[in-house]
This record gives structure tokens, C-alpha cells and sequence, in this order.
């Protein structure tokens, strides 16, 4: 695994700093924001110690992806002498409460934090800010005082799978209805996803069911699509917007119970088996996010915050939380992942082998579509 993300972080590092995109907020600093905290103040050297605060690992991508990449970037960027100090909250928002105080107990110089709830961690993001401990949002922008946020364009997420299911429908558009799967309601992140897809699909399709699934969990996303069938009727529905892939497959579980086949069911993570259900086309698409730019960017800037650096040379632009304005960021994009592209996408990045995705049961739909 460490040798593939190695070729993934080369093959698309050098855009990182490349990413360019209009500033969306303004530059006036919210109330209360401190400057960059009493470690950075010290200007410290490479022995610098990293809390990494990861949400969930329902989804394969946090354990998988992001943490050995950013303690691989760590490392790096400190000669070694960089420690990592980990914990992942298991979507349980208190608990993360608690691992930031264990955090800041730990004495660690700089936060990488991804929330569970972006507003139940801002009394947490305040307290590491009071202890001097600049906190970097990772992937979700958390509110309080935070110093710096990485992500990738939400809304062009949702955008970007609106835009495919109504590729996948066509001239059925109009048919009948679908049903839309969106995340957590206390992911910021679900919301922009939402936001971005509304964009696209409203006046194009009837929207017969909408959800907001709680802790995105897979199994409540199969309750709900359950549901949706009951009410609408199994010849209503012809497509199924779904926020990620872990939600999809229980989506599809409920489509395959009712004997609904054929319904184009989109997604988000490129997660494994997402791919692998593209390929037998149970799953229409995915989107792929390119998690090494995201994880060396968010490893440039705690290096950068830790040591009392600017940030200026990695973060362009600026983004605005309901409790914070003109936060120092990078927007990373992404890619529509679809049968037509496998092979330029999560293969060419290292991010799976073909080995890995072609195994026994899905051989055979491999190489009807020339992944070899």
C-alpha cells in the first residue's frame, strides 16, 4: 500500500499548488481569532508533534488514504523528526470532543482535524486555540477559530454527480422519479454536496423522496431507500442520487431486494467495492477525489503553522465559517469516475491495481470493459 501511494502522491503532487480557484470569502478575520499560537510563536524546528483527529472508519478512505499519507507528507517535510500522534472518533462527536483535550493535554504543537460534527467541535477548536495550538480543518470545515481548511470543491461534488445520473437517464429523464440519498445533517460537507446537486437536478428530474442519512451509515441509507420504494412504487423510481459509495451499496441491497435492476445509483470516495460495482454496473459512478494532494496540502500547512510560518505560499484563497472569516484555503477537484475512465483514474494514480479490483466474481466484467 505505502509503495502505491507513493506513485499516487508523485503522480498528482506536483498540482497541488497548482489549484487555483476564486476566492470565496472575505478577508476580515472573525472575532476572537488569535494569531498563530504559542508553538508557532517558539518557531520550532522538524521535532514537531501533529495531533491527526480522523472522524470515522466506516469508510474506508480515512484509515486506507488519509492517515498513512499525511504521516508519510510529515515525515517528509520534517527529516523524520515529525511525530504524528492518531485517533479516529468512530462518528461519535463527544468522544472527538475528548480527543482534542487529550490533544491538547499531549502537548501537541498543531491539530489536523476532520470533524464528525463541524459545530458541536467549535468549543474544542477554541480550547486548542486558547493552549496556543493552531488547528488545521481537514476536509470538513469545523467551526471556531480555526487557521487553515483543505477540502475539495463540495459543490462541484454534488454538481459533478447531479450532472452524471443525468447523463446516465437521458431522454428517461422525465419518466418517473428518483429518489435523493444525502449525507449526515451534521456534515457541513453533506450539505454543500446537496446544495451542488439541487443545482443541477431541480426542473430536470421529479425528486419523489429526499433523506438526510444520519451518520451517513450505509444500513440507514438501506432503511430509507426501503422506505422510498414502499411510497413511490418499484416502477416510479429510475435513478438514485446517493452522496457516497458506503451509502450506495446499501442503496443498491434495497434496489436488488425489490427486484429493481438497471437503476443508475451514483456515489462519492471511489471506494473499492464503489469501483467494483461500477464495473459490473450495479453502481453508475463514483467520485474520485485525488486524497494525496489534499493530504500533502493539509500536512504543508501544520508543518508550515507548527514552525510559525506563513501560509501564504500554499494557501491562495479564502473560505468563510458561520463562526470564522477569511480562513487561509485549499480547494482541491475532482473527478466524474465511470467505467470509460477506471483504468486513467484510481489505476494510473496507483491508487488500486487491477489485480485488487478484478478478483474472481468480478473477472469477468473486467475484461468485458478492458481492464487487464
Amino acid at each position: 500500500m505505502n509503495k502505491r501511494m507513493r506513485r499516487a502522491a508523485v503522480a498528482i503532487a506536483a498540482g497541488a499548488m497548482a489549484v487555483s480557484l476564486a476566492a470565496c470569502g472575505s478577508a476580515a478575520e472573525s472575532d476572537g481569532k488569535k494569531d498563530s499560537g504559542d508553538a508557532a510563536a517558539k518557531g520550532k524546528g522538524d521535532a514537531i508533534k501533529v495531533g491527526l483527529l480522523l472522524p470515522e472508519n466506516q469508510n474506508a478512505r480515512y484509515e486506507k488514504f488519509d492517515k498513512p499519507l499525511i504521516e508519510k507528507k510529515i515525515k517528509e517535510l520534517t527529516n523524520n523528526k515529525g511525530e504524528v500522534v492518531y485517533a479516529n472518533a468512530k462518528q461519535d462527536a463527544t468522544l472527538q470532543n475528548q480527543q482534542v483535550d487529550t490533544m491538547i493535554t499531549n502537548k501537541v504543537d498543531v491539530l489536523i482535524l476532520d470533524a464528525v460534527d463541524a459545530a458541536a467541535i467549535k468549543n474544542s477548536v477554541q480550547k486548542a486555540k486558547d493552549a496556543g495550538i493552531p488547528v488545521v480543518a481537514y476536509d470538513r470545515l469545523a467551526q471556531g477559530p480555526i487557521d487553515a481548511y483543505t477540502s475539495f470543491d463540495n459543490e462541484t461534488v454534488g454538481k459533478t454527480q447531479g450532472e452524471a445520473l443525468l447523463k446516465a437517464l437521458g431522454d428517461k429523464a422525465k419518466d418517473g422519479q428518483i429518489v435523493m440519498m444525502n449525507g449526515s445533517s451534521t456534515d457541513p460537507n453533506a450539505a454543500q454536496f446537496k446544495k451542488g446537486a439541487h443545482s443541477v437536478l431541480d426542473g430536470k428530474v421529479k425528486i419523489g423522496r429526499e433523506y438526510d442519512t444520519k451518520e451517513w451509515k450505509p444500513e440507514n441509507a438501506n432503511a430509507n431507500m426501503e422506505g422510498a420504494i414502499s411510497a413511490l412504487g418499484k416502477k416510479e423510481i429510475i435513478g438514485v442520487y446517493s452522496a457516497n459509495d458506503g451509502m450506495a451499496g446499501g442503496i443498491i441491497t434495497a434496489l436488488k431486494a425489490a427486484g429493481l435492476k438497471n437503476i443508475p445509483v451514483t456515489g462519492q470516495d471511489a471506494e473499492l467495492a464503489g469501483v467494483q460495482r461500477i464495473i459490473t454496473g450495479e453502481q453508475y459512478m463514483s467520485v474520485y477525489k485525488p486524497y494525496p494532494q489534499e493530504a500533502d496540502v493539509a500536512a504543508e500547512m501544520a508543518v508550515a503553522l507548527a514552525q510559525g510560518k506563513s501560509l501564504d505560499s500554499i494557501a491562495k484563497d479564502k473560505v468563510d465559517s458561520p463562526t470564522t472569516k477569511g480562513v487561509p484555503s485549499v480547494l482541491v477537484p475532482v473527478i466524474s469516475l465511470t467505467q470509460e475512465n477506471i483504468n486513467d483514474t484510481v489505476i494510473k494514480d496507483g491508487v488500486y491495481t487491477v489485480q485488487e479490483i478484478c478478483t474472481g466474481k468480478y473477472k469477468a466484467a473486467c475484461d468485458k470493459i478492458g481492464l487487464k
